[in-house]
C-alpha cells in the first residue's frame, strides 16, 4: 500500500544508525509533503508527492492494493516501551488511596503491601483470566500508537507463578501484531516464606526454565531489595543460560546497580530517578542505553530523572512507561514523551528519540522498528492533519491519531 499527501514524514533515521546519542538526540529526520510505501509488513521506500510518479513507474513490480490519502497528517514511527509490567492480577487501587494519605512506596511495601500484594493476587488469579486480563491493558497500548514493548515477570516470586507469568507473555506475544519482547524478574522482591539468601538462589535455580521463554533477565537492585552482590551472582547465572542482562536501578537510591549492570554488559539500566556523575562516568563507552521512567515519578512524587544531564554528557537515552498496578498504572507513551519534556525539560526532538529509535534499542529491536528507515517493519502512526512533534507534548490530552499501523496493518482494519 502507499500512504500520500503525508504533511510531515517524521522519524527518518538511515540505515544501521540503531541509537541516538548526545547531540544527535537534537536531530529528527523531517520530510515535509511525502509518501510512504508498504509491502510486506515493512517501509518499502518514501519520497516527496512531487516524485511519487517517477518513483512508481521506476518499480514495475509494485501492485497497488491499497493507498491512503493522510489529508496533510503526519507519519511518525510507532512507539516503543522497554520497560512495562502489564501482566498483572487485579489492581492496587487501595494503595493508591495510600499514597495520598501520605505513605511512601518503601513504607506500602514494608506493610506487605506492593509487589507482593500483586504476587499475592496473581498466584490466586487462573491462568487463562491472568491471560484475558493482561490482554486488555496490551490492546490499549497498541491502540495509544505502541508498536513495540517488553513485558517483565516479577508478580510470581516462586517457580510456579513466574513460570505462569512467562507462559502468558510468552501467550501475549503470538497473539498481537506488535513486537512482544520478554523478560524474567525473578528477583523483583523476596518471595513469601523465603529468606533472603534462599530466594536468591531459587532464582539462580529458576533460570534454566525461565530462559526457555524470555529474552532476558532482569534484577531489581536498589535499596531494600537485591544488593550489587547478588544482582551479579543473578546475571551471571543469566548469562550462563544465553540471556543478556537489563536492570532496574538508582529508584530508592544510588544502589551501584548501574555499575554492575555495565560490568555485565547490560542493554539497559532502568529507572535512574537518583543518580551521580559516577553513574554517567560508568555508562561513557558502553553499550548499555540508561532509560528513565517518568511515569513512575510522577505517580510516585519521585525525582525525575537527570536526562538532560546524560545526554549533554554525549549519552543515549530512552524513555519507558513502566506500566504496573503500584507506581505507574498507565501505558500511554505520548504522555511519558510529554513528561519527558514537562519534568525533565527535554525538547520535544530529544523526547521523541527517547520513546521510538531509543527505547527500540533498549529491548534490542532498533534494526527492526524505531523508525522511518527501509527495511524496517512498517510500524507507523498516522496523525489527523495539524500535528508536528511538538505539539504532541504541548496538547498532551487531546487525540491525535487516525490510524495506527503494525507491521503494515491498521489495527482499525
Amino acid at each position: 500500500m502507499i500512504i500520500y499527501n503525508i504533511g510531515e514524514l517524521v522519524g527518518i533515521v538511515p540505515e544501521g544508525v540503531l541509537r541516538k546519542c548526545g547531540a544527535e538526540m537534537s536531530e529528527v529526520g523531517t520530510l515535509h509533503n511525502a509518501w510512504l510505501r508498504i509491502e510486506g509488513g515493512r517501509i518499502a521506500g518514501f519520497g516527496r508527492m512531487e516524485d511519487l510518479s517517477t518513483s512508481l513507474e521506476m518499480t514495475d513490480s509494485l501492485e497497488m492494493t491499497d493507498s491512503l490519502d493522510a489529508g496533510g497528517g503526519m507519519v511518525m514511527p510507532a512507539f516503543c516501551d522497554s520497560h512495562t509490567h502489564v501482566v498483572y492480577a487485579g489492581s492496587r487501587e487501595g494503595e493508591f488511596l495510600d499514597k495520598i494519605n501520605g505513605l511512601s512506596y518503601e513504607q506500602i511495601a514494608a506493610r506487605g503491601g506492593g509487589i507482593l500484594n500483586s504476587s499475592d493476587l496473581l498466584h490466586e488469579t487462573a491462568e487463562d483470566e491472568l491471560y484475558e486480563q493482561s490482554m486488555v491493558r496490551v490492546r490499549e497500548m497498541m491502540s495509544k500508537g505502541t508498536g513495540a514493548m517488553e513485558i517483565k515477570s516479577g508478580y510470581g516470586l516462586n517457580p510456579a507463578d513466574e513460570l505462569k507469568m512467562l507462559r502468558v507473555i510468552r501467550r501475549i506475544r503470538e497473539s498481537v501484531p506488535a513486537s512482544v519482547r520478554a523478560t524474567f524478574l525473578g528477583a523483583h522482591a523476596v518471595g513469601r516464606g523465603y529468606t533472603h539468601e534462599a530466594y536468591v538462589q531459587e532464582v539462580i535455580d529458576m533460570m534454566p526454565q525461565a530462559a526457555e521463554l524470555v529474552d532476558f533477565v532482569d534484577v531489581f537492585c536498589d535499596k531494600g531489595f537485591f544488593s550489587p552482590e547478588e544482582t551479579s551472582r543473578i546475571l551471571t547465572e543469566g548469562a550462563a543460560c544465553g540471556l543478556r542482562a537489563k536492570i532496574h536501578a538508582n529508584e530508592l537510591a544510588v544502589s551501584g546497580g548501574v555499575e554492575v549492570g555495565v560490568s555485565h554488559g547490560a542493554l539497559s539500566v532502568d529507572h535512574l530517578e537518583r543518580t551521580t556523575q559516577a553513574q554517567i562516568d560508568a555508562l561513557k563507552g558502553s553499550g548499555t542505553m540508561p532509560t528513565m521512567l517518568p511515569g513512575s515519578s510522577f505517580f510516585l512524587g519521585l525525582p525525575y530523572g537527570k536526562g538532560k544531564d546524560f545526554i549533554e554528557a554525549g549519552l543515549p537515552l530512552a524513555l519507558a512507561s513502566d506500566y504496573n498496578p503500584g507506581s505507574s498504572p498507565s501505558g500511554d507513551m505520548r504522555f511519558i514523551m510529554a513528561l519527558g519534556c514537562v519534568r525533565m525539560r527535554l525538547t520535544p526532538l530529544q523526547a521523541f528519540n527517547a520513546v521510538t529509535l531509543n527505547s527500540a534499542y533498549a529491548m534490542g529491536l532498533s534494526g527492526e522498528t524505531g523508525s522511518i528507515t527501509p527495511g524496517k517493519r512498517a510500524d507507523v502512526i498516522l496523525t489527523e492533519p495539524g500535528w508536528n512533534i511538538t505539539r504532541l507534548a504541548y496538547n498532551y490530552t487531546t487525540p491525535f491519531i487516525k490510524k495506527v499501523f503494525i507491521g503494515g496493518k491498521g489495527l482499525q482494519d
